[in-house]
């Protein structure tokens, strides 16, 4: 079994199942290790915005050379009333996109996360599951790298690099885009629904080789 085809997987004391839990599933079609080196098989973190990027401060770092240094980020929230983090994932770069549930965010447009989410970008593949906790204070990651694609998109929807295209327009059939949103008071506002893609799991991941 190489390494890529490993589960960093481990498992969370009994004491911390407090905290939301995120199980994250990551692919990328090159497969090669050095991609994900850097990817710990468990994170901790606070209430602030968790970074994903190329630079040496994300706190997820990728190793892909059209990776963004900050490309996106995942922030946890609460909504009013609630007693519970709500998680959104915001695009941070300027010359590419995200892809997140059928729908394409570009530079500073967010969109709240569902208990389980597809999200798709550089050509990386991952597949984001929450399992709620009672912690306010943060929550913990943790990573599984996948030997087989997560996601199934039509190939025009495989591309989230655009600053090659006249006049800065999406590529044809990059689907509707989230509106963008300022704050985060209570929770980003909620997209119009559209026909985004559709999309499929692959395979469905099994608890056991996640934490």
């Amino acid at each position: 079994m190489s390494d890529l085809e490993g589960p960093l997987a481990v498992s969370l004391p009994s004491m911390e199942r407090v905290f939301t839990v995120l199980h994250v599933s990551l692919y990328h079609p090159e497969r090669d290790p050095a991609i994900f080196a850097k990817v710990p098989p468990r994170l901790q973190h606070g209430t602030s915005p968790l970074l994903v990027g190329r630079a040496p401060e994300a706190h997820l770092q990728l190793q892909l050379p059209h990776l963004s240094r900050r490309h996106l980020s995942l922030e946890p929230y609460r909504e009013k009333g609630s007693a519970v983090l709500t998680f959104c994932l915001k695009a941070l770069s300027r010359r590419g996109c995200v892809w997140v549930n059928g729908l394409t965010l570009r530079f500073l447009e967010q969109l709240p996360l569902s208990p389980v989410n597809r999200v798709a970008f550089s050509g990386i593949q991952v597949v984001v599951r929450i399992e709620g906790g009672t912690s306010l204070e943060g929550f913990v990651c943790c990573f599984h790298l996948s030997p087989s694609p997560l996601i199934h998109r039509p190939q025009a929807e495989e591309t989230d690099e655009w600053e090659s295209t006249s006049q800065g327009q999406p590529p044809p059939g990059s689907g509707p885009r989230a509106p963008g949103h300022q704050g985060l008071l209570h929770g980003p506002s909620l997209p119009s629904p559209g026909g985004g893609a559709e999309t499929q799991l692959q395979k469905e991941i099994s608890d056991s080789v996640l934490c």
